[in-house]
């Protein structure tokens, strides 16, 4: 992460302030690097302390964005010991350590992992492909049943991760931020999979489902951020970088596109959903109507189907598993789409209807302009099974934070049902 100073503003000074809450030093998290911000660093680091974070401390700050720390066992500590040393407890430490097996088989030198006290998934902050990567490894240091790795590459080289929670026959697909200024789908997940892992590890239910019954007979792969590239674009993450330099030409040629606001695509100019063989030609030709023709912060489909890393690395994903059903998240309109063209798989429209009840949300068939080359629209044209893009929130994109809970609150069970449901 870059250096940030006194008079910053934006998402990496949210990260500070959350680090800081996260540490007992209570400051605001308004993503300005003021007076009380400095404050609470001070307090942190030492009085004597300058008003800047540099990687040094970043790499101090870094345990309680991931939300462990790794701990080497001294003479005379006791897990419990531990456990009140970082506001953690044993059975957390427990979890995260397996291997320990029993209190008593601690020795001296082991490296454990002790889970720092509170949730990982934070509900105030604006999502990049940093705080992402920071979730997913803390998750998995806090549930190490669940299994992770990487489906690719971005244009910039970043890794996209993905998570399986679940080891059943029963193959699910979900994914997030395909647009970049739609972030906010990725906390959606994030915090699913915390809920979930959570209710696993401690033996509850989820939603009212018993949560092992789940795991057993389900494998749950989750994408959180599919665009992590053009995502730091839109909250301000990638700064004095030629990507960005390159994608502020191309948005210039689309004045009417608020930047960095209005941007959708990868960082080359993509969109990522327009980018799959299900009536990619008729999407271009659409598309170039609307004067979309070379790349551009949103609507550009590409030079053909399956040229951006990103939608290679989803579709090739996608190849190697067995998917029953997909949901592919974006925001906003609170609208569930579920079918493309005359495709409809079994069961797919009573899956669709039993979303709609759940969330509240309105089920509609994809209109025409918008209806071809997403992935949505590939998975069913391919493997004739149930998929759905879930549009959250309501307003303009980025959906401000504030609108998370209710979100979530909406989606919680049709995430769940895209398990359950399934038959």
């Amino acid at each position: 992460m870059r250096n940030i100073y006194i008079g910053d503003r934006g998402t990496l000074v949210q990260y500070l302030q959350m680090a800081l809450n996260r540490a007992g030093i209570a400051v605001t998290i308004d993503g300005e690097f003021g007076r009380e911000t400095c404050e609470g660093l001070r307090t942190f680091l030492g009085e004597s302390a300058g008003c800047y974070v540099d990687n040094a401390i970043w790499r101090r700050l870094e345990p309680y964005l991931k939300g462990y720390v790794t701990y080497s066992i001294v003479q005379g500590d006791t897990l419990y010991s531990i456990a009140q040393v970082y506001g953690s407890s044993v059975e957390r430490i427990l979890t995260a350590n397996p291997f320990i097996g029993d209190v008593s088989n601690l020795k001296v030198g082991m490296k454990i992992k002790i889970p720092l006290g509170g949730k990982l998934v934070s509900e105030e902050v604006n999502y990049s492909s940093i705080i992402n990567d920071f979730i997913i490894e803390g998750l998995v240091a806090r549930y190490p049943f669940l299994v992770t790795g990487s489906i690719g590459q971005s244009v910039m080289g970043k890794e996209i991760p993905y998570v399986q929670i679940g080891a059943g026959e029963k193959q699910v697909f979900y994914n997030a931020s395909f647009h970049a200024n739609e972030w906010i789908t990725t906390p959606v997940l994030l915090k699913f999979i915390e809920e979930y892992a959570s209710a696993y590890a401690n033996d509850k239910s989820l939603y009212g489902e018993n949560s092992r019954r789940l795991f057993e007979e389900y494998s749950l792969f989750i994408v959180p951020m599919v665009n992590p590239d053009g995502v730091d674009l839109v909250t301000g993450v990638l700064r004095n970088s030629s990507y960005e330099t390159n994608a502020r030409i191309i948005a210039s040629f689309y004045p009417d596109i608020p930047y960095p606001d209005g941007w959708k695509a990868n960082i080359e100019g993509v969109d990522l959903n327009l980018q799959f063989p299900a009536g990619w030609r008729e999407a271009q030709r659409i598309k170039a109507e609307q004067g979309f023709t070379t790349p551009a912060p949103r609507d550009y489909v590409g030079p053909g189907p399956l040229t951006a890393p990103e939608s290679i690395n989803v579709y090739e994903f996608t190849l190697q598993h067995d998917f029953r059903l997909i949901l592919a998240y974006h925001s906003q309109g609170e609208v569930i789409y579920w079918k493309y063209q005359d495709y409809e798989p079994e069961n797919s429209r009573r899956i669709a209807e039993y979303f709609g009840w759940v969330s509240g949300y309105t089920v509609e068939e994809t209109p025409y302009a918008s209806g071809n080359a997403g992935y949505k629209d590939w998975f069913i044209q391919d493997y004739n099974r149930p998929g759905y893009t879930i549009e959250v929130g309501m307003g303009q994109n980025p959906l401000p934070m504030e609108q998370f809970s209710q979100i979530y609150e909406d989606n919680r069970y049709i995430l769940l049902g895209g398990m359950t449901q399934i038959e």
